[in-house]
């Protein structure tokens, strides 16, 4: 198996199993895909009402909506712009047949940002896709935030639940210290703990050794990326400062070099 091509690995205290897993959680698993999957179908509908699905890359704001860069050349663009319902189809993939691992379908209304909105949406996908930098700014492009109204997610066979909004979406009142902080914390870590990370996606997760650095930050959780992967590591408790987060870091560490030893 090569480095850059793995099945997703499992939280290390994941709240919820797999299918086959007598815990398995199906919010739990929506939240998994939402933060980890880069890419994904979005539908729109034409002037007549037809569905039409295109390939979009995506990430995740701080609670969980899915954020994406759109150009106003793009067919699906305009059909946003005209009527804002839309899906998003996020596909863990695997080896195998590809009906046996997770996907989930979210319904939403699409949402372009404000100007004051534009620069955190820019540097939360940037983080995750750093090549669309060669991209991004041009002028034709706007960034757009789907806002979920419902989602269908589906485990594997005989795995399948209808999930609302408040399934998908992660409460962030109380964590505005952790998100001010955020740029500067993941900087710090990606800059000085390289090793630190290393430890994370390899004992943790299981993943291969890589350059992993840390593409995303959230109250439940921290995302780690390298290549085309990306590893979700779940906070055991919630976290809300940047003084908490520092502790759990730390406790990371510590665990995975008892893990490796």
């Amino acid at each position: 198996m090569s480095d850059d091509a793995f099945p997703p690995a499992a939280d290390p205290a994941p709240p919820a199993g797999r299918p086959g897993d007598q815990r398995y959680d199906p919010r739990a698993e929506a939240r998994h895909l939402l933060r980890t999957v880069r890419s994904g179908a979005l539908a729109t509908l034409t002037a007549d009402g037809d569905p039409y699905a295109s390939l979009v890359t995506v990430a995740t704001l701080p609670d969980g909506s899915p954020v994406l860069p759109l150009s106003t050349l793009a067919v699906h663009t305009q059909h946003l712009m005209a009527d804002p319902r839309c899906s998003l189809l996020l596909d863990s993939a695997g080896v195998g047949d590809p009906l046996v691992h997770p996907r989930l379908t979210v319904t939403a209304r699409a949402v372009k940002a404000t100007a004051e909105e534009r620069a955190a949406w820019r540097s939360r996908f940037l983080r995750r896709h750093p090549k669309a930098e060669l991209y991004v700014d041009f002028g034709d492009f706007s960034f757009w935030r789907l806002d979920m109204r419902g989602a269908r997610i589906i485990g594997g066979f005989g795995r399948i639940n209808m999930l609302g909004a408040s399934d998908l979406v992660t409460d962030t009142a109380g964590a505005e210290a952790l998100l001010d902080a955020a740029d500067r914390s993941l900087d710090h870590m990606n800059a000085d703990h390289a090793d630190a990370l290393k430890l994370y996606a390899t004992a943790l997760c299981g993943a291969p050794d890589g350059d992993w650095r840390i593409v995303g930050l959230d109250p439940e959780g921290i995302d780690l990326g390298w290549r085309d992967s990306t590893l979700r590591l779940a906070f055991p408790a919630r976290v809300a400062d940047p003084a908490a987060l520092r502790r759990q870091l730390v406790a990371w560490v510590d665990e995975a070099r008892a893990r490796s030893a």
